[in-house]
C-alpha cells in the first residue's frame, strides 16, 4: 500500500512536471479533445448559418468560412484583448512576409508570442475567477436543499442529488405541515446557471404556497403553472411530481406534471407498481387546460412499502458503451431492496449508478428520493 508523504517539500522542476502533466492520460485527453472539437464545430455551424442563412455550407468560399470563424472567436475577447490579438497576428504575418524576402525582423516573432501568452494568461485568470463564483453559487444552492434524511411519524425519506455541472436545475424538497408532509421532485428544462436560478425561485414559491394554502398536489401544480406561464417570453418548462402524506394515515396523494413515472414497492404483494397519472409539464399549457388534464390519485402506503420519485437524469445516464441505465434496471433495484429503510434503498441505487457509470460523467443532473413507511410503534399505555 502506497502512503502519501503529507509533509511540505521544496518546489522543484519534478514537482512542476507532475502538476503540469496530471490528468494527461489518453482517456482524459481523448474526451477533452472530442468535447473541444464538438464545441468548435457547433460554433462553426452556428456562425455559417448566421452570416449566410440562405446559402449551403458547400457554396461558401473557404476564405469567408475562416474569417467568419475567426471573427466569432475574437468577439469573445474584450476590445483590449482583441487589439493585443490583432497586434500578435499582424506581427506574425509581417515576420513571415519579410522572412520570404530575407528581411526578417528578430523582434516581431517574440512580440507576437508575448502578446498571445499575455492573452492566454489573462483568460485563464478570468476563468479561474468565474469558477470561484460558480463554486460559491453551488454552495448556496446546496445550502437551500433539505437534509438528506427526514422523518415524520412512521414515514422516513432519504434523497440523493448530483449536478452534471457546478449548479443544476433539479429540485427535491420535503415540507412538513400540521396536516402531513409534502415531497416534491422537479426538473427545470435546461442545465447550468439559468436552470439553477429558476429552480431557486420555484423552491421559494413552493414553500410559500404550501405554508399559506396547504394545497393538494394538483392545486399546488395549478398555482405553479400560473407562475411559469406568467411570462409569455419565457420558454422554460418544469416537470414535477408531488406527493402528500397525511399525518397518521396509511396512504398518500400524488400528482405528476409531465415527470418520470414514480415507482412504489408493495411489501404485501412483494412487487413494484408504476404510478402513472396524466398531466402536462408546468409551462407547457394553460392553467385552464392543465386543470382538466392533470390527474391526482390516492394510493395505499402500508408498513414496509417504499415510494421512489426521480428525475430523468437517473434513468438516462450512460455507461462507457453508451447504454442507458434504464427504467427496468431501476425497477429491479426497488423490487429487491424496497422493503428496506429509505436510506438503505437510496444508497443501494447510488452504488448501482456509480458502478454503472464507472469513469464516465453524467450528462444530466441526477436526483431521486425514497420514502418508506416503517412499522408502527405503539405507545405504552
Amino acid at each position: 500500500m502506497g502512503l502519501k508523504n503529507e509533509t511540505k517539500s521544496s518546489y522543484d522542476t519534478k514537482t512542476f512536471y507532475r502538476e503540469y502533466v496530471s490528468g494527461m492520460n489518453s482517456r482524459t485527453l481523448g474526451k477533452e479533445f472530442q468535447s473541444d472539437s464538438e464545441r468548435l464545430k457547433k460554433l462553426y455551424s452556428d456562425v455559417l448559418r448566421e452570416t449566410n442563412p440562405n446559402l449551403p455550407a458547400s457554396k461558401i468560399p473557404f476564405s469567408q468560412k475562416v474569417l467568419s470563424l475567426l471573427s466569432a472567436l475574437t468577439k469573445r475577447l474584450n476590445p483590449v484583448r482583441r487589439l493585443v490579438f490583432g497586434v500578435a497576428l499582424g506581427s506574425f504575418l509581417v515576420h513571415f512576409l519579410l522572412s520570404v524576402f530575407g528581411l526578417a525582423q528578430p523582434l516581431l516573432l517574440p512580440l507576437a508570442f508575448i502578446a498571445l501568452m499575455t492573452i492566454l494568461l489573462i483568460e485563464l485568470l478570468e476563468k479561474s475567477d468565474v469558477q470561484k463564483e460558480l463554486d460559491f453559487a453551488r454552495d448556496i444552492q446546496l445550502s437551500l436543499l433539505p437534509p438528506s434524511s427526514i422523518k415524520m411519524g412512521d414515514c422516513e425519506a432519504h434523497s440523493f442529488a448530483a449536478t452534471a455541472q457546478e449548479v443544476g436545475g433539479d429540485y427535491v424538497d420535503y415540507i412538513k405541515t400540521d396536516k402531513g408532509m409534502y415531497v416534491v421532485v422537479a426538473d427545470v428544462s435546461g442545465k447550468g446557471m439559468s436552470a439553477a436560478l429558476y429552480m431557486v425561485r420555484m423552491q421559494a414559491l413552493v414553500h410559500l404556497l404550501i405554508k399559506k394554502l396547504e394545497p393538494t398536489p394538483k392545486e399546488l401544480f395549478l398555482e405553479l403553472n400560473e407562475y411559469v406561464k406568467s411570462n409569455k417570453m419565457d420558454k422554460t418548462f418544469v416537470t414535477a411530481s408531488a406527493a402528500f402524506f397525511p399525518k397518521d394515515e396509511n396512504h398518500f396523494i400524488i400528482a405528476r406534471a409531465g415527470h418520470n413515472i414514480p415507482i412504489v414497492y408493495s411489501k404485501k404483494h412483494d412487487k413494484i407498481f408504476t404510478l402513472k397519472t396524466d398531466g402536462f409539464a408546468l409551462g407547457m399549457t394553460s392553467t385552464k387546460n392543465l386543470r382538466k388534464t392533470l390527474e391526482e390519485k390516492k394510493f395505499q402506503f402500508d408498513e414496509g412499502d417504499s415510494l421512489l420519485i426521480y428525475t430523468d437524469g437517473l434513468v438516462e445516464l450512460r455507461n462507457k458503451a453508451g447504454e442507458e441505465f434504464g427504467e427496468e434496471r431501476l425497477e429491479g433495484l426497488l423490487s429487491i431492496y424496497g422493503s428496506l429503510h429509505a436510506k438503505t434503498v437510496t444508497q443501494k441505487i447510488q452504488s448501482s449508478i456509480e458502478l454503472y457509470l464507472g469513469d464516465e460523467k453524467p450528462l444530466d443532473d441526477i436526483t431521486f428520493t425514497t420514502i418508506h413507511r416503517n412499522k408502527s410503534v405503539k405507545k405504552a399505555t
